[in-house]
Formats: structure tokens, C-alpha cells, sequence
């Protein structure tokens, strides 16, 4: 992958000044799990990185199969799941958890490098409470997590 970094990974907006938040983070001790799937070792690591550092939980998984038994295993808060996986996709594997009983109650933000129209109405059909696209921008990501895990009323200035 010539030119790729990890930096890339996580957009920018082009124009941006020295404070980027538009609101204040809401700051966590670790009470949040995030369940991270995806195939991509990097797309893992990059996002289980950030998200530590804003004291969320992680669990990871490489495909569906795997997120669904971490799923039921260790119920996370919310999971990110990508589309374009090997074996089982993203879009399966949502569907499974969304009409398991011991799973319907867990909230997925599909990840994707497709924004296509008919891709993000499909996600809200499957069940899943928001859509993320690749390459991911912090200051939408989140945002996403709070909103999905109700935390506003917890911002501290």
C-alpha cells in the first residue's frame, strides 16, 4: 500500500483551527466497552488506540463469526463493524446479532469505504444505529458514540 499511513487513517477537514471540538469530550474511566470488527490488522489497531485513549474499553474481532460470539459473550456497549470481510459480512453478521435476543439490544455503527446511498439504507434495515465512513473522522466518531450510548448529558466542560 504505497503512501499509506496511519496518520490517513483517521481524516481531517482541510480547514482547521487549533481547537478542533465542536463540544467538549465526554470523559470516561473505562465503564464502556467497544467491540472493534474488522479484517484490517491495521484498521483494529489504529481504532482500538484512539479509542482507549478516550477511555473506552476494546474488544476486537477479525470477522463476523468472531463478533458474534464476543458479542454474546461479553455483551459490549456498542459494536463497529465493517462490511467487506472474508466468511461471514458485516451486513450478515449485523442481521444475526439484531434478531438474537441476547445480542438485539446491542447497538452497531456499520463501518464502511462505500457511502452509497442504497449501502446506508440497507444498514438502517438490518438494524444497525449509525453509519461511519472510511476513512473515519474523529470528530464524527465521536460524537456517533456518545449520541448511541447516550452520554451527553455527561459532557464536562
Amino acid at each position: 500500500m504505497e503512501g499509506f499511513s496511519l496518520k490517513n487513517l483517521f481524516s481531517r477537514p482541510a480547514a482547521q483551527t487549533t481547537d478542533r471540538r465542536k463540544h467538549p469530550r465526554v470523559k470516561l474511566s473505562g465503564e464502556y466497552t467497544v467491540l472493534i470488527v474488522d479484517d484490517s490488522k491495521t484498521v483494529v489497531h489504529a481504532l482500538k488506540m484512539v479509542l482507549e485513549q478516550a477511555g473506552y474499553n476494546t474488544l476486537t474481532a477479525t470477522g463476523g463469526e468472531q463478533a458474534i460470539e464476543l458479542a454474546r459473550q461479553q455483551k459490549p456497549d456498542v459494536v463497529l463493524m465493517d462490511v467487506i470481510m472474508p466468511g461471514m459480512t458485516g451486513f450478515q453478521a449485523t442481521r444475526i446479532l439484531h434478531k438474537d435476543p441476547a445480542t438485539a439490544h446491542i447497538p452497531v455503527v456499520i463501518i464502511s469505504a462505500s457511502e452509497q446511498p442504497s449501502e446506508k439504507a440497507w444498514c438502517k434495515r438490518l438494524g444497525a444505529k449509525g453509519f461511519l465512513p472510511k476513512p473515519i473522522q474523529r470528530g464524527k466518531l465521536f460524537p456517533c458514540l456518545e449520541d448511541i450510548l447516550n452520554l451527553d448529558e455527561m459532557v464536562q466542560a
